[in-house]
């Protein structure tokens, strides 16, 4: 099967595999034959050639062909989970982080069969919408409130639509790139062009957010830009993936604002996709606006290369075979 494999930092080539084999399928695994793949801000440490702590010191997965993309979407060639059959076209998780390639072995209950009048390049979205639609529900209620995200990647503008459809009364979309042009359509009130942390350092004491959520990640400041804007008895949802085991926290600014810290990973997957997709055919404007970009499989290099350095206008990266 064709694939493409991370030979060095920011160097993709492509490879011919050996192709995973349906005997070897273990209870509840899927085959997905792949049709799109989504770039999100998680692979991209890797594809600049880091590690991190879901990695381990080992490292085992640098060099494994498909390496680093985990959002997917595509149809199934075979299945050992009963509630998905060949033939399925499904989105979700690569859990291996391997599904820049032909094939990848899927976990089924990190999959959800979704209506095929979805092409994969606009199915593959489904995934992160899944992941923010969760994160969203594990906060306070937003309805009448100020949400503010810092980052307005792929993930931090799916969590501006989602606050401001649950109810939000303002919506703040804080980034060092330019997004006033995505703003409406991402139900950003007042998209602000800056640094979080003079965004922070800015703000007056009577028009703090409520919500701040961190959807950056991969370092460690933007926690505290976090922490300094909410307003009190507010609340931070850290999103974005920590690259550190161990981060500082302005634990005096948590004390004496009576803030309150939220993190995790998406649980309930299979739920939650579906959610992702009735959500989805509900908002169609997210489907136009949220795939900026397409590149065929033979330009994956050129499709990480663009994912790396964000641009206004620039949103979804998509990989798609065809």
């Amino acid at each position: 099967m064709w694939a493409q494999r991370l030979v060095a930092p920011r160097r993709l080539e492509p490879v011919e595999v050996p192709a995973p084999r349906e005997a070897a399928l273990g209870p509840g695994e899927v085959l997905v034959a792949v049709a799109a793949g989504g770039i999100c801000g998680s692979d991209l440490p890797f594809f600049r050639g880091g590690i991190s702590p879901d990695v381990g010191l080992d490292a085992g997965e640098f060099g494994t062909p498909g390496f680093p993309m985990h959002e997917v979407a595509g149809s199934v060639v075979a299945s050992r989970h009963p509630d998905l059959q060949v033939g399925d076209d499904v989105v979700g998780w690569a859990p291996r982080f391997d599904g820049l390639a032909e094939l990848v072995v899927c976990d089924g209950d990190g999959l959800h069969a979704h209506d095929r009048r979805f092409p994969a390049r606009t199915a593959v979205m489904i995934q992160p919408l899944a992941c923010v639609l969760y994160a969203m529900e594990q906060v306070r209620p937003v309805a009448g409130r100020t949400v503010a995200v810092i980052g307005q990647g792929p993930i931090g503008l799916l969590f501006g639509h989602v606050a401001k459809a649950a109810g939000a009364a303002r919506v703040v979309g804080v980034d060092a790139v330019d997004r006033s042009d995505l703003a409406a359509t991402f139900g950003v009130d007042e998209p602000v062009w800056a640094a979080s942390d003079l965004w922070a350092a800015s703000l007056p004491a009577g028009d703090r957010p409520d919500l701040v959520v961190e959807a950056v990640g991969h370092q460690t400041a933007t926690l505290t830009h976090a922490v300094e804007a909410a307003a009190f008895g507010g609340e931070v949802f850290y999103f974005g993936v920590p690259d550190e085991l161990v981060y500082p926290l302005p634990m005096w600014l948590m004390l004496r604002k009576n803030l309150t810290l939220r993190a995790g990973v998406t649980l309930e997957r299979r739920r939650v996709l579906a959610l992702a997709e009735r959500y989805l055919r509900e908002h169609p404007e997210l489907a136009e606006r949220y795939v900026s970009h397409v590149f065929g499989v033979d330009d994956a290099q050129a499709a990480f290369e663009h994912a790396v350095r964000p641009a206004p206008g620039q949103v979804k990266m998509v990989v798609a075979a065809t």
